[in-house]
């Protein structure tokens, strides 16, 4: 549980507040096992889709390596999905990771990339059909909580993510070390991946 591993939590414009903070508030608390960077195409600040900014301290160009990725949703994918720059970023730099992770529509950068394909995968259930249209090799799960293969794991809604990253430390660094976090967060961690009332309320079930 002493190895330090570096998480690289990306930004575009138009990100989902929680879909970044609520997993970094658990990678955060993880005491000197590893080290957070904020990355975006351009270092500097970036808007959220709440409207508050972030400072991403590093861009794709000087980037350091990553050994997890944490990729949020939002509005903003709308239109990163169409950023070259980005996919590329992804596809040079995913295959490197650990664990790569993304929280919602997030999802889809990954999907449109090629990342996914052959691999399982969720996403948000109400937007579930725009991200599933990006990526048509990937075997998209309907109903999930979040879905763990291989280094991906990818969430559902925004709070979804709080439950994947939750799961993710504690497959790298013990249940116990992933249980305390929820305790000391004052946290209700769902730990069934399975468990997914959102897919039936939006018809995909």
């Amino acid at each position: 549980m002493s190895e330090k591993r570096t998480l690289g939590a990306m930004r575009c414009p138009g990100f989902e507040w929680r879909g970044v903070f609520g997993p970094l508030e658990w990678c955060g608390m993880l005491l000197g096992l590893g080290c957070i960077i904020v990355v975006a195409e351009k270092a500097g600040p970036v808007r959220s889709a709440q409207g508050p900014e972030t400072v991403a301290q590093h861009g794709f160009d000087d980037c350091p390596r990553l050994d997890m990725l944490l990729v949020p949703g939002g509005f903003g994918t709308r239109t990163e999905v169409d950023n070259p720059a980005m996919l590329d970023f992804l596809r040079r730099r995913v295959p490197e990771t650990e664990v790569a992770m993304t929280v919602c529509t997030g999802t889809s950068l990954f999907a449109k990339a090629g990342l996914l394909d052959g691999h399982r995968a969720t996403t948000n259930k109400m937007f579930f059909q725009w991200v599933s249209d990006q990526g048509p090799k990937v075997n998209w799960v309907r109903a999930a909580r979040w879905v763990e293969d291989g280094r991906f794991a990818t969430s559902s809604g925004v709070s979804a993510g709080l439950d994947m990253s939750l799961a993710v430390i504690s497959r790298l660094y013990g249940a116990e070390t992933a249980k305390n976090l929820s305790i000391a967060a004052e946290y209700d961690w769902h730990r069934d991946a399975d468990w997914d009332p959102f897919a039936k309320i939006h018809g995909l079930v």
